[in-house]
């Protein structure tokens, strides 16, 4: 398999996770955002959307949007499960991982801030405010969920990985980006540690991959 990823790629970052959770080997292809190397015709030929990531399994198929790479990797991989094995659980799993990945991460995008700059013209601290008002907003429905829910254990959804806590962790990756305090929100915050003491979150980090530029490798 070929896996299509960017160090700073929130969406990647999740498959990242459930790769390593599921034990999948893939190679992975570095595709530049910054270097708009997702607009060449070669990814467009992968990709037309030209987002990251994809995922092209072993018979040349095509598999795009993170959510669905990791349904597909759950399904054709089912240990360990990613989702809950009764109907309610799976859906308050589903519902928590699309709060971040329907509502929120979707207004944080490269191609959003980039139609925000060139089309919209807008400052930069314009910018930032936007960044940070749906940041913050998509912090508070989680914890909002989260706090004192029966089915909250250790992490999202009782005491292991589910795909809720992959989603989880890239936002918050998203809000410690921007500075933001994550005080106001205890159980998000709790949670967030919680699973990147696991390895198969801690290895899938946007500072711990091969093309992460030093700056911002971890320390």
């Amino acid at each position: 398999m070929q896996f299509f990823s960017f160090w700073r790629s929130l969406a990647s970052f999740r498959v990242r996770i459930a790769l390593n959770l599921k034990g999948v080997a893939a190679d992975v292809v570095f595709v530049d955002l910054d270097a708009d190397v997702h607009r060449t015709d070669a990814y467009r030929k992968i990709n037309p959307q030209m987002a990251l990531p994809a995922l092209v399994t072993d018979d040349g198929t095509v598999l795009f949007q993170s959510l669905a790479i990791i349904d597909w990797l759950d399904e054709t991989y089912p240990s360990p499960p990613l989702l809950p094995a009764d109907a309610l659980g799976r859906a308050r799993v589903r519902g928590l991982a699309l709060i971040v990945a329907c509502e929120g991460h979707p207004l944080l995008t490269p191609r959003v801030r980039r139609y925000l700059d060139r089309e919209l013209d807008l400052r930069d601290s314009q910018q930032n405010a936007w960044r940070r008002h749906w940041t913050v907003e998509t912090l508070a429905a989680l914890e909002g969920h989260l706090a004192g829910h029966k089915a909250t254990g250790r992490l999202c959804h009782g005491d292991a990985p589910t795909l809720a806590d992959i989603c989880l962790v890239g936002h918050v990756a998203a809000a410690i980006n921007q500075q933001i305090s994550l005080s106001p929100w205890p159980t998000v915050k709790r949670i967030h540690e919680t699973a990147m003491a696991l390895s198969a979150f801690a290895k899938a980090h946007p500072s711990a991959q091969p093309d992460t530029p030093e700056a911002m490798r971890a320390k």
